[in-house]
This record gives C-alpha cells, sequence and structure tokens, in this order.
C-alpha cells in the first residue's frame, strides 16, 4: 500500500491493526449470535412433535376436560425434584420415553381432594410402561398427613411422591404453570409440555381418558 502525503508507516500500521481487531470483533459477534441462535432454538426442534401432539389432542378439550389448555407454543418442561416414598430424590427427567400426567396438589386443597380418586382410577387404567400418573403432593407440614389421607380415601393406584418445600410449584409458578391447586400438566416423553391444566378434572371419565388416550397415540 503506498503511503498517502504526510502519512507515517507507524499511521499506516496502527490503520492495520485497527481495521483487524475490529474484523475479530464483529466475528466474534457473529459466532456468539449463532450459538444464542442454536441454542434458542434446540426447545423449538426439541418439543416440536409435542405442539403437533398438542393440535390433534385440542378438539378432544372438552366436556370435563373443557379447561385443558393445549401448548400454544414449544415448552420443554424443567428437570423438577421432589422425594419419593424412600425420601430418595428423584428429577422429572427419570421419566422420559414415558407420556406423564404431572399433578401437584395437597390435603389442605378441597379441589385437589376430590380429584384424586380420578387421577387414581386414570392411573389404574392406563398406567404402565407408556404412562404414568405422578402425583406430587407439596403439603409443608406434617409429612404423615398425606399417606395417611391417601390411605383413608382409598387412592391406592398411585406412586407415592412428595415436595415439602413446594419448591415444585414455584419452579413451574415461573414459567407461568403454576396458577393455583390443583395444578397439572400432560408431558410428553421427550419432556415437553401437551398442555396444561389449571384446577381439578374429572380425568377418569370418558372425556378425561379419551384425550389422554390421544396423546398416547392409542
Amino acid at each position: 500500500m503506498m503511503l498517502a502525503p504526510g502519512q507515517s508507516r507507524d499511521h499506516l500500521r496502527r490503520r492495520r491493526l485497527l481495521a483487524l481487531g475490529a474484523a475479530v470483533l464483529v466475528a466474534g459477534a457473529a459466532a456468539v449470535y449463532g450459538i444464542g441462535r442454536v441454542e434458542r432454538n434446540v426447545p423449538e426442534a426439541a418439543c416440536a412433535q409435542a405442539l403437533d401432539l398438542a393440535h390433534r389432542v385440542a378438539p378432544l378439550a372438552r366436556g370435563e376436560v373443557a379447561a385443558f389448555a393445549v401448548a400454544d407454543k414449544p415448552l420443554s418442561v424443567p428437570d423438577l425434584a421432589f422425594r419419593d416414598a424412600s425420601a430418595d430424590e428423584r428429577h422429572l427427567s427419570q421419566w422420559r420415553g414415558r407420556t406423564v400426567l404431572l399433578n401437584l396438589w395437597a390435603t389442605w386443597c378441597i379441589p385437589c381432594r376430590k380429584e384424586m380418586p380420578a387421577l387414581n382410577a386414570l392411573e389404574q387404567q392406563l398406567g404402565g410402561e407408556r404412562f404414568e400418573v405422578v402425583a406430587v403432593n407439596i403439603d409443608t407440614r406434617n409429612p404423615d398427613k398425606p399417606r395417611e389421607w391417601l390411605a383413608t380415601a382409598g387412592v391406592d393406584r398411585l406412586a407415592y411422591y412428595a415436595d415439602p418445600t413446594a419448591r415444585i410449584f414455584q419452579d413451574l409458578k415461573i414459567i407461568g404453570r403454576a396458577i393455583g391447586m390443583p395444578t397439572t400438566l400432560l408431558i410428553d416423553p421427550a419432556g415437553c409440555e401437551i398442555g396444561t391444566m389449571a384446577g381439578p378434572a374429572e380425568w377418569a371419565a370418558p372425556d378425561g381418558m379419551r384425550l389422554v388416550t390421544a396423546a398416547l397415540g392409542k
């Protein structure tokens, strides 16, 4: 490169270094943007099937399950933590490969108590290798009370899960999926939301059975 009148070689060298630095910054920004774009697309790609399924079961959200709100955008449900009957920590990701009806309930919640027999019956009829009702109790006092109530109510088909810290409710509230009690999410085998129910439902009634059966692809 020829020097312009009055231009020193040091000045030219500084210009080249500045140009090189700007190019590196642009390339770095492009790389970061590209990575961010890929990360943002991961949930969308992983949950595309769940979203398609949600659209297919939408016409079945009627009658006893009319309040079931099907997913309208991809959502990978957080890897929620809770305890099993032996007080061992469990994570929602341990159910990958199975469709899950995740339900949060408490003994102080009257609608929850009314709903539990229906969830018990749903598990009895459809529970197995492909599907489970995962009902998580969030009582924060007297850890024996939920088990005693379940035994008294004859709810004997559901495995016992609990989160005495109620953190699971807060985790779902953060993503807008816990408004009140009971809260229920239907989750596909990849851990993606199919739909959400705010409030109780007669899950074992024909309307509920048809919706869940359709979600299982039966």
